[in-house]
This record gives C-alpha cells, structure tokens and sequence, in this order.
C-alpha cells in the first residue's frame, strides 16, 4: 500500500483591527481567518503550527505551537476547520507564512505549507 498524503488546502483573509491598534506606539494588530481544508482522500490531523511574522522593518517572530486556537482538529476528506487569530507588529504592512505540522491517520508527519500573505493598513499600499 502506498502512503499517499492529503492534499490541504489553506485560505486566508486578514482583517485590520483599528480599535486594538495604536500607531503613535508602533502598534498595528491585525485579524487573521484560516480555512484548513482536506481536499485528498485521507483524514489529516493537525498537530501544531510554525509561523514567521516579518514587519517592513524586517523585524521577524517566529510562533510555534500545539494545535491552533487550542485544537488539533481532525480533518476526514473533504472536512474543512475554520478559525481567527490575530497578529501585531510594529510597521503598517508586514507579511506571515508558515507551515501546519499535519499527521495522518497512519501515522505519517508532513507539513501543510501556508504561502505568504500580507498584513497592511487599509489605504496604505496602492
């Protein structure tokens, strides 16, 4: 038998939370929704994340950590797990990528890239 991995989808929209952001204290927080979607053929399990957060200023956090907002969702094919989550940096635009540590029902490890997505101020880029 072959191992064959799941195909995970990753969609992200980001949301800037002016109320929670101070700018004259370069504090810029921004709201972050992901849709995990399993669009293979066998069930995935996350099992913790790694995050590189850059700032224009080229100021990099690395996060990592079990599971995302406290769960280690189990995803069947065709299953999708949805979830918010915020981020703050010290410049109007700023970038994140990383990657999901995903397990298969088997036992297989593997990693669920998440391609890079920007964090920006509305009205700042044009």
């Amino acid at each position: 038998m072959t191992n064959q991995l799941p195909e995970i989808e990753i969609d992200v929209e980001t949301t800037y939370i002016e109320n929670q952001s101070v700018p004259a204290s370069n504090r810029y927080v921004f709201a972050y929704k992901i849709k995990i979607s399993n669009a293979g053929k066998v069930p995935a399990q996350l099992i913790s994340r790694h995050w590189v957060i850059t700032d224009a200023a080229e100021h990099v956090q690395e996060v990592r950590g079990e599971g995302v907002v406290g769960e280690q969702p189990l995803l069947a094919p065709g299953q999708s797990f949805t979830y918010t989550s915020a981020a703050m940096i010290e410049t109007p635009v700023g970038t994140m990528h990383g990657s999901y540590q995903m397990v298969t029902i088997d036992g297989t490890e593997f990693d669920a890239p998440i391609a890079a997505f920007r964090l920006s101020v509305p009205n700042v880029l044009h």
